[in-house]
């Protein structure tokens, strides 16, 4: 059976213990193609191209409040909906030569394995979301596969109410452990009453993850066995 929103597989039993993933910068090692579809965005604006490492330095969510950090200003909506468009154009360009985080399917098929559950949860748009997922071959390891619906820039809150509310009667909250690359993912968790452990490797860098007040890890399978002894 294929993955897509609204689809729950036969696996996970309520109080097993479960993760929810993030898709951009943890499963997906996408750096690349966000700093060039990034600085194409700007370029729309006239500002200057800035390094990956600057961008983890300063990149946060809701986005306009990224944009915000550059331009000493909130971009108009014009101005949102320009660059926010040409990034994903480019995105989508770059994606192609992107591939899996080192280490994550061997990851995922050893969590089902071990007989606990895993969902995916991105702010990447589902339509797009799904047909990559389905690319790298991994769905079968998901009970749930959403991307984000509506609008892009905001926040991953009210999206993890719909997807834990999704499963419920399968997975528990307090024993749902989400992993993610940014801080938004941790405050997402915590919406839900679930913990997080936050990856080092995406669009945050360790030192702006260590101030939320999670565990930071700098590998997935570092990620995975903190989740573990979380949800034990």
């Amino acid at each position: 059976m294929s993955v897509g929103a609204g689809t729950v597989l036969d696996m996970g039993t309520q109080g097993s213990a479960h993760i929810v993933w993030d898709w951009n910068g943890t499963l997906f090692h996408d750096n690349d193609a966000i700093i060039g579809a990034t600085n194409a965005a700007f370029a729309e604006l006239g500002l200057a191209p800035i390094t990956l490492e600057q961008y983890r330095a300063l990149y946060c969510v809701p986005v306009p409040k990224f944009y915000e950090r550059l331009l000493g200003r909130l971009p108009t909506d014009a101005e949102w909906e320009l660059m926010d468009g040409v990034f994903h154009r480019h995105y989508t360009a770059h994606r192609v030569r992107c591939r899996l985080t080192e280490g994550a399917e061997d990851l995922l098929s050893g969590w089902r394995s071990a007989g606990h559950s895993q969902s995916l949860l991105s702010m990447y748009g589902h339509e797009d979301l799904v047909p990559l997922v389905r690319g790298f071959g991994i769905e079968a390891h998901f009970i749930r596969v959403d991307g984000r619906t509506g609008p892009s820039g905001g926040s991953k809150a009210e999206h993890m109410v719909r997807h834990l509310q999704a499963l419920a009667g399968r997975v528990a909250p307090e024993r749902t452990v989400v992993i993610g690359d940014a801080a938004d993912d941790a405050v997402a968790a915590r919406h839900v009453g679930a913990r997080a452990v936050l990856y080092s490797g995406g669009s945050h860098s360790r030192v702006s993850l260590e101030g939320v007040g999670v565990p930071v890890v700098d590998t997935l399978a570092e990620a995975v066995a903190e989740a573990r002894r979380m949800a034990a």
